[in-house]
Order: structure tokens, then C-alpha cells, then sequence
């Protein structure tokens, strides 16, 4: 509904995981599972950058039928807990939201392993409390949900947002990565490091 990324990972083991699964409609839900099937993967892990309604829209279904309880960052529960109101003050009007519990909770530095690979949470809070950014060394990529997007940085005017704690954050611990990463944001086009350090007006 609000252009989400929806991200699968998998390598060859057929392990996978499923960062912010924002599929609010029944044919994205359905072309989700369809694909997991057709590529005969095993789902691992459902994880989520942030707890904003756009990128947990599918997360009861998908919770539901892969038997997996959404991980997040440790700051982001009352966020999380709180979509569904944040959902109605930002659209003005309600539609259908139910959260699973959250699972396990996560702290900087904590690694999810699926298959041969490992993400490493990066805390970048500031587009909420809680927002993780997952970073995979190997293969150079970061999954950067919405604190980070091509030329531009999350906004930082909705409940718990900061945008000072954001550049932070952004500065200290994503922008010293190596230029040729990878960035998969959480809407919008993919970009890499070296591109937001050269052109980005925030950073």
C-alpha cells in the first residue's frame, strides 16, 4: 500500500529469512508464500528494521503460517505495540492491523544466521527508538529499512523520532562501511555507501 521493500534472503542451504514483510493485500501475501514454495525454502527467521505499520502489514499472517515470531530491535516494542494507532493518526482513517508477539529481541552487535550467512544489527535509531539496520560483511549489503534511503534519511517527526540521534548514528557506525556496500532501503531505489557519502545532502 505504501511501496514497502519487502526483502527475502536465501542462499544455497535453502535457509531463509524475510525482512519487513509490508504485504497488506491478500495477492502479495499469497505471491510471498508461492515463492518460498516454488523455491523451496525454509523460512528461519522474520525480521523487521522497525516496528511502522507500512512494514508489518503482513507480519500476523506470515507469523501464522511459518510458525515464527518477528524479531526486532530491543528499543522498538512500544513502537511495534503501537502500529496500529500510529496506523490511523497517519492515515486518518483504521484498516485491518493485528501484531503477532514479538520475538526475540535484539541488541547491536547480536548476529542472525540463516543458511552460511550471518546479519549483524547495527543500531540506528532516530526514525524510531528502535530501528535496526541488518548488515551482511560477506556478501557487502545492508538491509537499511528506513533510516537510510537514496539521498535522503528517514523523516524524524513522528512519535520517538530524532533527527539529530539519526545523522548520528548514520555518521558513526554506517557511513565508516566500505563504499562498494549495498544498500537496500525500505522504500525506494537501492544505493551504496560511497553514493550517500558523496551525495547524500544529510550525511
Amino acid at each position: 500500500m505504501i511501496q514497502v521493500n519487502c526483502y527475502l534472503l536465501w542462499d544455497a542451504t535453502r535457509e531463509a529469512v524475510l525482512v519487513d514483510g509490508g504485504a497488506f493485500y491478500p495477492e502479495e501475501r499469497a505471491y510471498i508464500d508461492a515463492f518460498i514454495a516454488e523455491h523451496d525454502l525454509r523460512l528461519v527467521h522474520l525480521l523487521i528494521t522497525h516496528g511502522h505499520f507500512d512494514h508489518i502489514f503482513g507480519l500476523d499472517h506470515l507469523s501464522s503460517r511459518y510458525n515464527l515470531l518477528p524479531e526486532m530491535g530491543r528499543n522498538e516494542r512500544a513502537t511495534y505495540e503501537a502500529a496500529k494507532e500510529q496506523m490511523t493518526a497517519f492515515l486518518h482513517r483504521a484498516f485491518p492491523l493485528e501484531v503477532p508477539p514479538a520475538g526475540r529481541m535484539l541488541d547491536e552487535g547480536d548476529e542472525v544466521s540463516f543458511g552460511t550467512h550471518t546479519l549483524r544489527i547495527i543500531n540506528t535509531p532516530g526514525h524510531t527508538p528502535g530501528g535496526i539496520c541488518f548488515y551482511e560483511e560477506a556478501d557487502g549489503v545492508l538491509l537499511s529499512g528506513d533510516s537510510l534511503f537514496q539521498g535522503a534519511i528517514g523523516r524524524c517527526d513522528l512519535p520517538g523520532g530524532n533527527m539529530q540521534t539519526l545523522v548520528r548514528a548514520l555518521s558513526e557506525k554506517v557511513m565508516t562501511l566500505p563504499e562498494l556496500v549495498c544498500v537496500l532501503p525500505g522504500h525506494g531505489p537501492t544505493t551504496t555507501i560511497g553514493q550517500e557519502k558523496r551525495m547524500n545532502p544529510y550525511l
